[in-house]
């Protein structure tokens, strides 16, 4: 038995210690139940009681001092990888901190409480109701009947036979005014949907639409309402003109111009060069409407309007693609 061999050895084996991984091995090979001490101390039944003596006092010292170095070792290594952690979680506190960007309110949202407030200022208080509607108070209610060819003037998603998702927010007025006598005075804001998609048009966008009914309501009340609306958005000096149009629960019916704010009213791409631009649908509602909720048309009448809120976003912000509001490119949203 040489005790200089297997100091050698274990020399051998702690030179290409590097990393965890091989002191655990070397603690196994040298260490171990199975390891190199464990051979020598078994080969020690061979000797007799002299030998066992000298050699066995050997061993004992040379495993004392094989551990103690490898524990050196390990405290070195785990120093190490402390030192490294540091270097990769370091913060230098002298640099100046990041600022985080502020959250943007999207244009969508700011033209709605827009909206809301100048008609709230007004005395109009806010209804609301389901996306998805039954076909009678999206259509039939509001004067449009099966195979009435208005219901082409809106594609419609169909949930199945008889409920549908809202085309417009005009279901919220009749189950209002269903629920309450006159006189009523609301704004419907919300989510509408139909089959549509382009530059200017969305499968889901928001509508505001109004109502008012009491006595003696008259179309004079509606243009003064609008009018305050228009000036209260766009500008006390905005141009306001009511064509003559059709909608089956209005009657008389009117389409709302203003003067076009692009290029105010000298004519642009955007206003095909009529210096006007549409923006909303108004009339006084029809006397059929007003039966279908239990009114009575001799004793009351009412003014209804809609507006899309994409629409007015985009003439309030010089936005020429509606698709921008979807995206969610956080450099468009953070121009508002």
């Amino acid at each position: 038995m040489n005790i200089d061999d297997l100091r050698n050895r274990i020399e051998n084996e702690i030179s290409v210690l590097k990393t965890f991984e091989d002191l655990k091995r070397i603690k196994a090979t040298i260490l171990g139940r199975k390891g190199v001490f464990s051979e020598y101390l078994d080969a020690l039944k061979l000797l007799d009681k002299d030998q066992k003596r000298v050699f066995g006092k050997e061993i004992n010292i040379l495993k004392v001092s094989t551990e103690a170095r490898l524990n050196e070792i390990e405290a070195t290594l785990i120093e190490a990888e402390r030192a490294r952690q540091e270097d990769l979680t370091w913060v230098d506190i002298t640099m100046p901190g990041k600022v985080p960007a502020p959250g943007k309110r999207h244009p969508i949202t700011q033209t709605f409480e827009e909206i809301i407030r100048v008609f709230s200022s007004l005395g109009f208080a806010v209804a609301e109701g389901p996306d998805i509607e039954l076909d009678y108070y999206n259509f039939e209610a509001l004067n449009i009947p099966k195979h009435h060819p208005a219901r082409d003037m809106q594609d419609t998603f169909y949930i199945k036979p008889g409920i549908v998702l809202r085309t417009h927010t005009s279901p919220v007025q009749i189950r209002v005014m269903e629920a309450q006598l006159p006189p009523v005075k609301i704004i419907s804001p919300g989510s509408v949907y139909r089959c549509d998609h382009d530059v200017s048009h969305t499968p889901m966008f928001h509508q505001v639409e109004g109502l008012m009914v009491d006595k003696h309501v008259r179309f004079s009340d509606l243009k003064g309402i609008l009018s305050v609306f228009i000036q209260e958005i766009f500008g006390a000096n905005t141009r306001l003109r009511f064509r003559p149009s059709y909608f089956p629960f209005t009657e008389p019916s009117a389409e709302v111009d203003i003067g076009c704010v692009i290029c105010e009213g000298a004519g642009c791409r955007v206003c095909k060069d009529t210096g006007w631009l549409e923006i909303l649908g108004s009339g006084m509602v029809h006397p059929q409407v007003l039966r279908n909720v239990g009114y009575d048309p001799e004793e009351v009448s009412g003014f209804a309007f809609g507006m899309g809120v994409e629409r007015i976003a985009m003439l309030r912000f010089g936005i020429d693609d509606i698709r921008q509001f979807y995206y969610n490119d956080i450099r468009f949203l953070s121009q508002f």
